[in-house]
């Protein structure tokens, strides 16, 4: 009796939180035994998200991002409008609630839990400028894993397409990540299959950011007509979205390393004017949308291999700036240490060995690294440096410190 009456108790609490009635509660918290007694099911995203504000259920505990009224009792300093704070506290997984959401139907699968998905996909490509390499990796693999589970289940075409396209964001994040980190060949396994997933859901903007990828890896790879070949493959896939600009910034970066100073120009003229005819973007954080100020940092590196150091440093100076927070955090970390080590190549061009050396360590530290792209421009600076002061002892130890990273860089490889 005491516990019935403590349920009941329970029960009335949370109806008068929710505004639902109390047998209805009652209904819903009750067993069902051999497929009798069916259950009322809470589906609805809308109506979950109030039952969680209504009880006051912290976000981390249902698989979501920190509600509003979470924020607004906390004193402790974040960045503003962090999408990734589940991944910085390390909270609950963010596909938790949609395996929570799909109990709640019979079927494999419900628009909630597909809602569900898209969204932790859309804070992990919102995390990748600054987020740890190795978590996002961890958490992207296993966010693959759950995705490609799912596909087994019984559900519509709509939603098998779906899937496939949540699937195919998720391979093209995990190639971007598995190549920070090193992982060549399981970057491309990835990369290879995001672009298969674009081409069996007809995605077009899936694939142009497979072939961006490409462009990529060729491009830190010293392959410049494989990067052409990318590019164009690229631009044949997709006329609409923001990756097209990243495809002309690739092509003006190969163009400055072969010394193209015209295609240079007429690269980044292309990029820039797509740049212009497009919305501004909301979340400029996300990896796969290009944000206007981003295009310092295109013409930063495009400046400084056509050797006008002036207008590189200028580029360089405004990235560092653009990519820190108003409370001194780097918000974009990668960018700002190619900016530092642009600004390490003008310096060691003009005489100034310890701004030079300052600058490249400075970048070589960063926590947060793209090895491949860091390393392409720390080479730079390194060639630099021995070829204008070849004795002195700084010169040797940046040269040592480059390697360093270079005999680092051997993980091991997993599919995913």
């Amino acid at each position: 009796m005491e516990a019935c009456a403590y349920h009941s108790t329970c029960f009335a609490k949370i109806a008068e939180a929710t505004g639902y009635k109390r047998e209805h509660i009652g209904k819903m918290a009750r067993p069902e035994t051999d497929g009798k007694g069916v259950r009322p099911r809470i589906t609805q995203y809308y109506k979950i998200l109030e039952v969680v504000d209504a009880l006051r259920i912290p976000g981390h505990l249902a698989g979501l991002a920190p509600r509003p009224w979470e924020l607004a009792q906390s004193t402790t300093p974040s960045r503003p409008d962090d999408p990734s704070t589940l991944i910085a506290q390390g909270g609950a997984g963010l596909w938790d609630v949609a395996e929570l959401l799909r109990r709640t139907e019979l079927s494999s699968i419900n628009s909630a839990a597909l809602e569900s998905i898209e969204q932790g996909i859309d804070q992990l490509a919102r995390a990748y400028p600054y987020a740890d390499a190795d978590y996002l990796h961890e958490r992207t693999r296993n966010d693959l894993h759950y995705v490609t589970k799912q596909l087994e289940g019984r559900m519509t075409l709509r939603q098998h397409r779906e899937l496939l396209v949540d699937a195919g964001w998720l391979f093209l994040l995990n190639a971007c990540v598995q190549y920070d980190r090193g992982q060549r060949e399981a970057a491309n396994l990835s990369k290879a299959a995001a672009l298969r997933i674009g081409e069996e859901a007809g995605h077009g903007e899936i694939k142009a950011w497979a072939w961006e990828i490409e462009a990529w890896f060729a491009l830190t790879q010293s392959r410049w007509q494989d990067m052409l070949d990318a590019v164009e493959a690229g631009h044949a896939s997709d006329q609409t979205h923001s990756v097209g600009v990243q495809l002309y910034a690739h092509k003006a970066r190969a163009a400055a390393r072969v010394g193209d100073a015209r295609l240079v120009r007429d690269s980044l003229d292309a990029g820039r004017a797509r740049l212009d005819r497009l919305p501004s973007p909301d979340h400029p954080e996300h990896h796969f949308i290009i944000d206007p100020d981003k295009w310092d940092f295109y013409e930063m590196d495009a400046y400084r291999l056509l050797g006008d150091d002036e207008r590189a440093a200028t580029h360089a100076r405004s990235v560092i700036r653009i990519s820190t927070g108003p409370d001194g955090t780097e918000i974009s970390p990668m960018r700002a240490a190619e900016a530092r080590l642009t600004l390490g190549v003008a310096a060691a061009r003009t005489g100034e060995i310890e701004e030079a050396i300052g600058m490249g360590t400075a970048a070589l530290e960063a926590d947060r690294k793209s090895l491949p792209s860091l390393l392409l421009v720390a080479d730079e600076l390194d060639k630099e440096l021995r070829a204008r002061y070849p004795r002195e002892a700084a010169t040797r130890d940046f040269h040592d410190r480059v390697m360093t990273i270079k005999q680092g860089t051997v993980r091991p490889e997993h599919p995913f």
